[in-house]
């Protein structure tokens, strides 16, 4: 054990995590320089092509140092705000991390939100700073920010370039001398935690382990301890970055994969802990915090026969993605589907990204929204993730919305742009910290709703892609809310559906029938497109029906056979527009997003 090394690598979106894993990896010589590629540890086409990290990887790599033979467990971690649960499963099984900095971009919010996720599992946390082979380097600079702004010591910081190979080998040396090794009783029962769970279409669920005590051997009959379940261990393996690699026993500080032959998904927990079922441990590792969602929205599919393959589809998506929630739900626009929970956009759009890719569905997603608290004049509360299941205005006494602290970190000339777009979103300033002459942090509480609609893309705009942004949510308060209808040929769409504050309705209003007049392909009859607060209707739009002209085979003649032809067709318009249906395009429910 004392030659056993587990950490992760933590940083801000885009900092060189994925590339010093490569290195690394090279470094230790676990693949040879024929089977090497670039973000060998982002397995999905869709990190690939985006070049983010979305799933935490596992790699287990050998390393010699002075002669001596040590076993390193690297984790790499995304580093995008939505996918901050994946971070803390991570660092709950690990003994130190690295911290990641850009050596040109210096601190930023995401690197805060990791920093606090380490210390709060009491890591080791070793600061190396990266890049510092571009010309607008600054390690001097950056590790005096994150003195500041962090507060862990950065004189002995790692200096390195992941993209050149400069300082990976100090690394790794600095890797083996002050991250501790792993601490447990090999003579004890078994005692494990699942921090990783995913499907494989041959071997069934798989878990990811980190073992504490004891050790797992194949064929060995385990508990879960959560659901108090048992199985035996039909295999065993280490991951390896091109192939996993085949044993017959993990043991106390190491980590591996636990394959049980299930075929039921829901059985692995991720922060379950595994014991000996015979001779069970009497305290768990621990219990993760199950992951909240933040934001929902429903999603259907468009050939509603495939309403069964996507509860499959989302059964197993779940085995990968512990965050994901999700519960059957009807719309009368859009049919049978799912209200599903993510913890932010961009997890919502690989969601559904990897939903029509993998398993080869059609879908159509409604309006993204958060949960709110309602209280009624009963003295009753309700939960409301749907805003078309809000109650009626009347019974309501008032809702409360989710606010979370937001911090950004912005360069100081965009300072006053970020100031307006923060107050825009109804927030309040509760701290301003100069990292440096150049650099802010601002902290603010906002309400969720105000971030799940276009805020991140608004922000990125306005400060050219420097200012970065993360958030924590903190607590319920009070709004001025009302439910926002909008009516498609007299019919409300509940898809469309979203919760306004009451000052916001009429412009978000207008704004909203405009986007939707564009979106709605005319037909042979008007539509009117409303927005509406219960039975009061705040804006109007109409696309103009398609024209025809009836009289085109009249040559002259007596008027009244032309009037007798214009009256046939307002007649046939008239009955076409009280039975017609309106078939609305995927851009007409995400068009909620663009009301700015």
């Amino acid at each position: 054990m004392k030659n056993i090394r587990n950490f992760s690598i933590i940083a801000h979106i885009d900092h060189g995590k994925s590339t010093l894993a490569d290195r690394i990896i090279q470094e230790c010589g676990s693949v040879t320089q024929r089977e090497m590629s670039s973000q060998m540890m982002d397995t999905m086409d869709i990190e690939q092509e985006r070049g983010i990290t979305i799933k935490a990887q596992s790699v287990r790599l050998d390393y010699v140092k002075d002669g001596e033979h040590y076993i390193l467990n690297l984790i790499d971690t995304p580093g995008h705000v939505d996918f901050s649960y994946e971070v803390s499963k991570s660092l709950a099984s690990s003994d130190g991390a690295l911290l990641i900095v850009d050596a040109a971009q210096g601190v930023e919010a995401q690197t805060i939100a990791n920093v606090y996720l380490a210390l709060d599992n009491d890591l080791e946390l070793i600061p190396v700073i990266n890049k510092i082979d571009l010309p607008a380097a600054d390690p001097d600079k950056v590790a005096e920010e994150i003195e500041e702004a962090i507060g862990i010591d950065a004189t002995d910081a790692c200096l390195v370039s992941a993209k050149s190979g400069i300082g990976i080998k100090e690394l790794i040396d600095s890797i083996v001398e002050r991250i501790p090794a792993p601490v447990g009783n090999p003579d004890k029962t078994t005692k494990a935690i699942i921090y990783d769970s995913w499907f494989d279409a041959y071997l069934g669920a798989l878990a990811l382990v980190r073992v504490f005590d004891g050790e797992i051997k194949k064929g060995q009959n385990i508990k879960l301890m959560s659901s108090g379940e048992e199985h035996q261990v039909l295999d065993l393996m280490y991951p390896h970055p091109m192939k996993k690699i085949k044993t017959t026993a993990i043991k106390s500080g190491e980590i591996g994969i636990v394959v049980l032959g299930l075929k039921e998904v829901s059985v692995i927990n991720v922060g379950d802990t595994i014991t000996d079922a015979k001779n069970p441990t009497l305290e768990p590792v621990g219990t993760y915090e199950p992951a909240k969602p933040f934001v929902f929205a429903g999603i259907y599919p468009i050939d509603t026969d495939k309403f069964e393959d996507l509860r499959d589809a989302l059964d197993k998506l779940r085995l990968n993605d512990s965050s994901l929630s999700y519960e059957p739900e009807t719309s009368v626009a859009l049919g049978f589907g799912f209200r599903v929970g993510f913890l932010g956009m961009l997890h919502m759009e690989v969601i559904k990204e990897r939903l029509e890719r993998e398993f080869n569905l059609d879908l159509i997603a409604s309006a993204p929204s958060v949960v709110y608290n309602v209280y009624l004049t009963n003295g009753d509360m309700v939960e409301v993730q749907n805003p078309s299941q809000l109650p009626d205005i009347q019974k309501i006494d008032k809702i409360k919305e989710p606010y979370v602290r937001a911090t950004v970190i912005t360069p100081a000339e965009y300072l006053g742009n970020i100031i307006t777009l923060l107050i825009s979103k109804r927030g309040t300033q509760t701290k301003m910290t100069y990292l440096n002459e150049e650099r802010v942090m601002l902290e603010y509480e906002i309400p969720m709703n105000e971030i799940v609609m276009d805020f991140y893309d608004t922000l990125k705009s306005i400060s050219k892609g420097y200012a970065s942004f993360d958030y924590e949510p903190i607590d319920f308060k009070v709004g001025d809310l009302v439910k926002l209808d909008i009516k498609v040929a007299g019919e409300a769409v509940d898809a469309l559906s979203i919760v306004v504050p009451r000052n916001q309705a009429l412009p978000r209003g207008r704004v909203l029938v405009k986007n939707m007049k564009e979106l709605i392909p005319r037909q042979l009859f008007e539509v009117a497109v409303q927005a509406s607060l219960g039975s009061q209707i705040i804006a109007r739009e109409t696309v103009k029906s398609t024209g025809k002209n009836v009289t085109a085979k009249c040559y002259g003649g007596d008027i009244t056979r032309k009037r007798k032809l214009l009256e046939k067709q307002k007649a046939g318009k008239k009955r076409m527009k009280s039975i017609g249906k309106v078939q609305l395009p995927q851009e007409a429910f995400m068009s909620v997003l663009k009301m700015d």
